[in-house]
C-alpha cells in the first residue's frame, strides 16, 4: 500500500492545502497530519479546533482515501513534547511494515527539510516528496482576511469556512 503523509499546521486547512491534496489522487491512502506542537514554537490555533477544521475540509473533499492521522497526537501524549516527523513516519511503519510510506512537505518547509530531525535517515528509509499548491491560498490568507473581515469562501472548503466564520477562531 502505498501512503502520503502530510504533515501540515492546517491553521486552517486552504484551498492550497486542497490543491496538494488532490495532486496525490495517485496515493492508496492519503493522510493529513496536522501538527499537535510545532516544533519551531509557530503560533497556531488549539489543536482541538484545528482537527475538527481538518475532518470539516476532509468531508468537503469527497475523497475516499483522504483521512485524518492521529499517530502525531498519540505520540505527543507520551512525551509532552513537539513529535519529529522522524518519529511519526517510524511510528506508522511500525504499525504497518509493508507499507511504502512518502512524505508530502509543501513549499514553505522544502527549504528548511534539512533541519528537520534526522532529515537524512527520512530520507534514507522513506520517500520524500515537495508538493508545492496549484493553488496559490495560503492559511496566512485566511486569518488575514477573517481579521479584517473579508469574506473567505474563495479561500477555503465550505464546511472550514462555516466553522470559521460562526465561531470567530481568527
Amino acid at each position: 500500500m502505498k501512503i502520503a503523509v502530510f504533515g501540515s499546521a492546517f491553521n486552517p486547512p486552504s484551498l492550497g492545502h486542497k490543491s496538494v491534496i488532490e495532486s496525490l489522487a495517485h496515493f492508496d491512502r492519503i493522510l493529513l497530519l496536522p501538527s499537535i506542537a510545532h516544533a519551531w514554537g509557530k503560533e497556531m490555533l488549539d489543536y482541538t479546533l484545528r482537527t475538527q477544521l481538518v475532518d470539516a475540509f476532509i468531508d468537503d473533499l469527497k475523497m475516499a482515501n483522504v483521512a485524518r492521522c492521529t499517530i502525531e497526537e498519540q505520540l505527543f501524549n507520551v512525551s509532552q513534547q513537539p513529535v519529529t516527523t522522524y518519529a511519526v513516519l517510524n511510528a506508522l511503519q511500525e504499525e504497518d511494515h509493508a507499507a511504502e510510506l512518502t512524505f508530502v512537505i509543501g513549499p514553505d518547509n522544502f527549504f528548511s527539510f534539512a533541519q528537520f530531525y534526522n532529515a537524512q535517515e527520512i530520507v534514507r528509509r522513506w520517500s520524500v516528496m515537495a508538493c508545492p499548491e496549484k493553488v496559490a491560498i495560503r492559511s496566512t490568507d485566511i486569518r488575514n482576511a477573517l481579521a479584517q473581515g473579508i469574506e473567505i469562501n474563495h479561500l477555503t472548503t465550505s464546511n472550514v469556512c462555516a466553522i470559521l466564520t460562526k465561531n470567530n477562531y481568527y
